[in-house]
């Protein structure tokens, strides 16, 4: 096996950057633990460089029609699909998440490019002829200018499809900054864009940390941010950027809540959570990593969990492991620490995920699913976003206590409940105040055309990811009054019209 490592650097209007980095990063294999890159990192002259070329390059795409964007997107959604399974192998190589998750996490990045597609018809105005003598009255939507999307290692592919598809085919040109933890599908989806005929310079990526990021959030021809991480930074990335006048959404942490009733299915409901709680290492922000269950049920639903979870393979994702290492060494570590203060703090350990054996490289980045129960509202491994193979099991009398510790939380991302009452399960869509909501669903993350977001503390502005709220949040709203005293006369053209 090579150990040879590869440098990594920014794509800058369509080729690799040409200059030399100040400072580096190393990138690893989480089931191995070794280096496989060498990443360059901005530093604030690069991220001013890079903003020219997107800044340069918006004002020939904000001018191109409607029907040549679509075009270029439809071309793009084949070449992402043609190269899904290149991509996925880059994300589970830096990631770590099993192979087919990665493919899972592509497919459902290519809905919104397949929702872009559609652009014509997204950006349509409204129009009221007549509105006063000879007067007329309609609506149009234009692009922004240079949109920012700061991305997290969880999600390297899916997260950025979010938004640079939809600010694309609104008009914008794009500056991606991914984690520096997995760069490498950024630069991959990005290079497709110049395959598919995106004019240099729409989508660029530029690597780094702390300081290119407040070099985004500054900077004066950056017009909108979009950002997916913790909450502190989502809450730091929306003050700095609005500060600076620019147009954010920036999604932050979760606790996600999975109520159990006793008339649900626990067959069901067991595969559910163990799905939930485990794939990609729970290294999502849609985790359920708090499950409620409302007595008298919890010992069976337990019981049902824990043999699942000894049917559960971690190892490399390369092997067909059920469940891939953590992200990083420190990260594993962290999680770790989180088990230790559960039974610390009187949590009942039923499955301990930093035992047994894993399938994978002796310095991989390892801690298997972990399953503890009796966990009280106080307790840190509950009021934590762990972001890792840990599921809690709380205990509750009743509906109503179990729904009041889902609203008392600060979090407010996705929720579920599993039952067959469909009374109650309408009662929970109504009365939680989550922002997104599965019934008999663990993981409601809602397709292209519906938009993606939380409440509280788990969304930082007003406008969700993708859907038409993505459309608006890359455009701005004008409203055109005109009055025409005299027709105009074009000649004549007897050739069939076209659209270019």
């Amino acid at each position: 096996m090579s150990t040879e490592s590869k440098r990594i650097t920014h794509l800058v209007g369509g080729s690799p950057w040409t200059g030399v980095s100040e400072r580096t990063s190393k990138v690893y294999n989480p089931a191995t633990g070794q280096v496989t890159g060498e990443l360059d990192l901005a530093s604030a002259a690069t991220v001013d460089e890079v903003v020219k070329v997107a800044h340069d390059a918006s004002k020939g795409w904000a001018q191109t029609s409607l029907t040549k964007r679509a075009q270029i997107l439809f071309g793009y959604r084949e070449l992402v699909s043609r190269n899904k399974e290149r991509i996925a192998a880059l994300i589970t190589a830096e990631h770590g998440k099993v192979l087919s998750d990665a493919v899972g996490e592509v497919t459902r990045g290519l809905e919104v490019i397949e929702f872009a597609c559609g652009i014509p018809h997204l950006l349509k105005g409204g129009y009221s002829e007549g509105v006063s003598t000879k007067v007329d009255v309609y609506s149009i939507r234009q692009p922004l200018g240079v949109c920012a999307v700061i991305s997290p290692f969880n999600f390297p592919a899916m997260v950025p499809m979010w938004f640079v598809p939809i600010a694309v085919a609104c008009g914008n040109s794009v500056v991606i900054k991914p984690s520096e933890k997995d760069p490498s599908a950024a630069n991959a989806m990005a290079e497709l864009w110049k395959e598919a005929g995106l004019p240099d310079g729409v989508v660029n990526v530029v690597h780094g940390d702390k300081e290119s990021v407040d070099r985004l959030l500054e900077h004066p021809d950056v017009k909108s941010v979009s950002f997916v991480g913790s909450t502190p930074i989502a809450k730091y990335v929306y003050e700095t950027a609005t500060r600076n006048g620019k147009r954010v959404q920036a999604l932050g942490g979760a606790k996600n809540h999975m109520i159990v009733l006793p008339d649900a299915d626990l067959d069901l409901a067991a595969d559910a959570a163990v799905n939930a709680g485990f794939g990609s290492a729970g290294e999502r922000c849609m985790a359920i990593s708090a499950l409620v269950a409302v007595e008298p049920i919890a010992d069976e639903l337990i019981g049902k969990i824990k043999e699942r979870m000894g049917e559960l393979k971690t190892g490399d994702g390369t092997r067909g492991c059920d469940m891939g290492p953590l992200v990083t060494g420190e990260h594993r570590d962290k999680v770790a620490g989180y088990v230790a203060a559960g039974v610390e703090s009187g949590a009942e350990l039923v499955v301990d995920g930093r035992e047994g054996d894993f399938d994978g490289g002796d310095d991989g980045f390892w801690l298997g699913p972990t399953l503890f129960d009796k966990v009280t509202p106080e307790m840190s491994i509950y009021t934590d976003e762990i972001f890792g193979p840990v599921l809690s099991v709380l205990r509750t009398p009743s509906y109503d206590a179990a729904l009041e510790l889902v609203n008392s939380n600060p979090y407010g991302n996705g929720t579920a409940i599993f039952t067959n009452d469909g009374g109650a399960a309408r009662r929970f869509q109504n009365e939680v105040e989550v922002g997104m909501v599965g019934i008999n669903v663990p993981i409601p993350v809602p397709m292209a055309y519906y938009s993606f977001g939380g409440w509280k503390n788990s969304l930082f502005g007003d406008t969700h990811a993708h859907g038409t709220e993505g459309v608006h949040f890359f455009t701005r709203g004008k409203v055109v009054t005109s009055r025409w005293l005299d027709p105009s006369h074009g000649g004549i053209n007897l050739g069939f019209p076209t659209h270019d």
